[in-house]
């Protein structure tokens, strides 16, 4: 995130970070001290991941985080703050262009132990005294329900000690059919997000399956276009548990990607069912517990009744297919994004792919690579970045440290200060993109930075599309071997391809709409009904309390929660809410978002 350390003075780092969190300690367990506002600079962030509030959570501004410290520590019991010898020292950081010091530490609750970074700047109102500017307080893991790694790994007694009874595989197998008993935990959807959320289930003893409509685990990955690898480095994208191979390319390839997800399911234990398509569901209020229905492929259909679904389904799930004119009266073929396999079924042909996202400009790009004459058409401005450096620019604190630490940094970032940082990336990746972007402007192309400049992140954040990291098509745009084209300058489609305004025919024999996803809420509104979608409310983007709706954490709807995001986001997130899924097992916390405000 644009964003250095510096490690001098440690001894005097350090001093001040302790000084901070024993003053810190000592205010929350008598929480209406005036203390505790002598530790939070004017312009503050604090974003609780559960810890204090059961909820994920930004709060800005002095004033309201001593109200909202005020509202949970009284509950929560927070104690044992202290520098964790176990990560980074406390250092001397530029964070979004604020120099701080930056301290990680661990602390206990009443129910849970947890993870924090607190970055300390001088207050020039109060002699520049060090105080907090932002805070993050995460849990992670509960008291009692610790996960079974290192020394706490299952000891295999059941099977390697009973030679008469069944082995591993034998239980293995057993557990995966659920022939006489139903999931505690449906996932639905068996992607990053998928994977990751049932091995964090699995470490805390949740019964979990996933169910996956593709034939093979991976298949999601696998059956996309043939030239796809991942457009951001190997290592942001682990798994959690089991990160790739030290040997491993820099991009991954798609078929790669999908074979280790096979490796990592079989390591991993997971119970996951192919071929199964989820056809939607209701819930009993009274017992706790969803009535879904599975359809495998084979004709046969199950009825569960988890007490828990989780949407793993990516950040929307349903093509959006536009009403273009004169679409339907095209002869040759039409395909969403989704649908595309390969540009060498055609070769020697001619195509029009609608869309400038990173899907459009890949099947562009392989459209031509495969002999095809190609015609990119833009709907609407589009971010354009380089996918070196300048797309990698986000995950630069990745390339030093360790994974936790970096994991942790990236959620103690408050949605105004990411904001910040990445307005600063844009800035830097127009500059070191000013020869392709220019040439760009030229050929026509229709370029923006995001709302504010803040770039590729946001828009992904936001809506989950809108930019391209470049890997060789929009040089293709600017040498003219990949035609351009703006969508307004199109009058409709007939029979031979598309009519332009002007009057000239643009002959196609394929056309690929790379016109993105509908929302999630489409997606629950299908399978759960009007009622719970509308319970639900809107999915992903930002809500008021700063963090993207819907996700990670509880809904309104009980037994109902959603994943999705890259593999970095997959890893991070599926932690916290497999936390909050154990929670709710262990009567430890109410099933649905509502039931908190009912009980507050």
């Amino acid at each position: 995130m644009l964003d250095k350390t510096k490690n001098i003075a440690a001894g005097e780092l350090a001093a001040a970070a302790d000084n901070w969190l024993a003053r810190f300690a000592s205010a929350l367990a008598n929480p209406r001290d005036i203390a505790l506002k002598t530790l939070f600079h004017p312009d503050s962030h604090w974003r609780d991941v559960l810890a204090l509030s059961w909820d994920i959570q930004t709060v800005s501004g002095a004033d309201a985080i001593l109200r909202a410290l005020n509202a949970h520590a009284g509950v929560a019991k927070p104690a044992g703050f202290a520098i964790d010898p176990d990560r980074a020292a406390p250092r001397r950081v530029t964070r979004a262009g604020t120099h701080a010091i930056e301290a990680m530490f661990k602390f206990e609750t009443a129910v849970g132990r947890g993870s924090g970074i607190v970055r300390l700047i001088g207050d020039a109102k109060d002699d520049n005294a060090p105080k907090a500017w932002t805070l993050l307080t995460a849990l992670d893991e509960l008291k009692g329900f610790e996960e079974q790694l290192g020394t706490a790994r299952p000891r295999g007694e059941a099977y390697s000690r009973d030679f008469r009874g069944p082995n591993w595989l034998d239980l293995r197998k057993s557990a995966a059919e659920y022939a006489d008993r139903d999931p505690v935990v449906l996932v639905v959807g068996g992607g990053q997000a998928g994977l990751s959320i049932a091995a964090r289930c699995k470490q805390l003893n949740l019964d979990t399956l996933i169910v996956d409509r593709e034939a093979r685990i991976g298949d999601n990955w696998r059956n996309r276009y043939h030239a796809l690898t991942l457009h951001n480095q190997v290592q942001v994208n682990h798994l959690p548990y089991m990160p790739f191979p030290p040997n491993w390319p820099t991009y991954i390839p798609k078929d790669k990607l999908a074979n280790w997800f096979e490796t990592y399911v079989d390591a991993m234990e997971i119970n996951y069912w192919t071929s199964t398509e989820f056809a939607g569901g209701t819930y009993d209020e009274h017992d706790g517990r969803w009535s879904v229905t599975l359809r495998r492929t084979d004709g046969t259909t199950r009825t569960m009744h988890p007490r828990h679904v989780v949407l793993a389904t990516g950040v929307s799930g349903i093509p959006n297919l536009p009403d273009i004119p004169g679409l339907k009266t095209f002869a040759g073929a039409v395909l969403h994004s989704s649908q595309y396999d390969d540009g060498e079924n055609w070769k020697g042909k001619r195509a029009i792919v609608i869309g400038t996202g990173n899907s459009g400009h890949d099947i562009a790009q392989d459209l031509y690579s495969s002999g095809a004459a190609v015609t990119l058409v833009q709907r609407s401005p589009t971010l354009i970045t380089n996918i070196e450096p300048s797309a990698q620019l986000a995950y630069e604190a990745y390339n030093e440290g360790t994974l936790d630490d970096n994991d942790l940094i990236a959620t103690s970032m408050p949605l105004s200060v990411a904001k910040k940082s990445h307005q600063a990336i844009t800035d830097r990746s127009k500059q070191l993109d000013k020869k392709l972007l220019d040439g760009l402007r030229d050929k026509g192309f229709k370029l923006d930075y995001g709302e504010n400049g803040t770039g590729w992140q946001f828009k992904y954040l936001t809506r989950g599309g809108g930019y391209y990291f470049n890997v060789g098509c929009s040089d293709l745009v600017i040498s003219g071997e990949i035609s351009l084209e703006q969508f307004s300058d199109i009058d409709g489609f007939v029979a031979e391809g598309a009519r332009m305004k002007s009057g000239e025919l643009l002959p196609a024999d394929l056309i690929v709409l790379a016109t993105g996803y509908k929302g999630q809420q489409h997606l629950v509104r299908k399978l759960f009904g009007d009622d719970v979608a509308d319970r639900v409310g809107p999915i992903w983007d930002f809500g008021d309390n700063q963090e993207l709706r819907n996700m990670y954490t509880r809904t309104a709807q009980p037994g109902l929660w959603f994943i999705a995001g890259s593999l970095a986001q997959s890893r991070i997130n599926s932690k916290y809410l497999a936390l909050q899924l154990k929670a709710v097992e262990a009567g430890l916390l109410p099933r649905s978002r509502e039931a908190v405000a009912l009980r507050q």
